[in-house]
């Protein structure tokens, strides 16, 4: 069987166009509330970057000057031409390509930071999301995070895997509320660095969807021979 990297997903691996129109209208609502994150989630980037679940753009105004280049890979078509429209108003160059999480359309260890932003919740296969991550960034290279993340309440968790397995995947895209996202980082061999919880909003009543971690993760600077089985040629 191929590696992950030489199965290139379909142009429009993922199609949700009600909820790409209802995301396109949130996300720039909810901007007060979630741009300081993406501030904190984007300080100190650099170099080459990929981007996975670019969705409509709303990180590129964040990325500071010391980025050479975006790669922004977006699955879903709507989401996808507001990425572009957000890519030519970027102070980076931004570079925005069809492609899903799973197999990224890009060459092995070729980016310095990766960034994923309220995208691992949605993706299908979140270990072979994270290995393509780990497979695209240099050793050394960085991972970027901001994404919801399990509640540390017994209550609040289970209902979160109450709506993770019903209705809340089939009325928003895919998006899973509880995933535990540093237990996956972890799995698929990155060293995590700081992260923390955030809440979203900050003030409020806390709901299922309130619940978010914030981080770095990095990928080991000696490749091993995981690394080295998932090389494309």
């Amino acid at each position: 069987m191929p590696p992950p990297s030489a199965r290139p997903a379909p142009r429009d691996a993922v199609h949700h166009p009600v909820f790409a129109r209802f995301y396109a209208r949130q996300s720039v609502a909810a901007e007060r509330v979630v741009a300081p994150h993406r501030t904190e989630l984007l300080h100190g980037v650099g170099g080459r970057v990929i981007e996975v679940g670019a969705g409509n753009g709303l990180n590129f105004a964040h990325y500071p000057a010391t980025v050479a280049e975006v790669v922004a890979i977006e699955p879903e078509r709507l989401l996808r031409g507001l990425a572009v429209s957000a890519a030519l108003r970027a102070d980076v160059p931004v570079d925005v390509v069809p492609g899903a999480a799973e197999a990224l359309p890009v060459k092995s260890e070729a980016f310095d930071y990766a960034v994923a932003s309220l995208v691992l919740c949605s993706v299908r296969d979140v270990p072979r999301a994270l290995a393509e991550l780990r497979r695209v960034l240099r050793p050394g290279g960085e991972l970027r995070f901001f994404e919801h993340g399990r509640a540390p309440g017994t209550a609040m968790a289970t209902a979160q895997r109450a709506l993770d397995r019903t209705v809340w995947p089939l009325l928003f895209g895919g998006c899973h509320v509880g995933r535990d996202t540093v237990g996956a980082l972890r799995a698929a061999g990155f060293e995590l660095g700081p992260y923390r919880q955030v809440m979203v909003p900050a003030h409020g009543p806390r709901l299922p969807t309130s619940y978010c971690v914030l981080g770095s993760a990095r990928r080991p600077p000696e490749a091993g021979p995981a690394d080295l089985a998932g090389r494309s040629v």
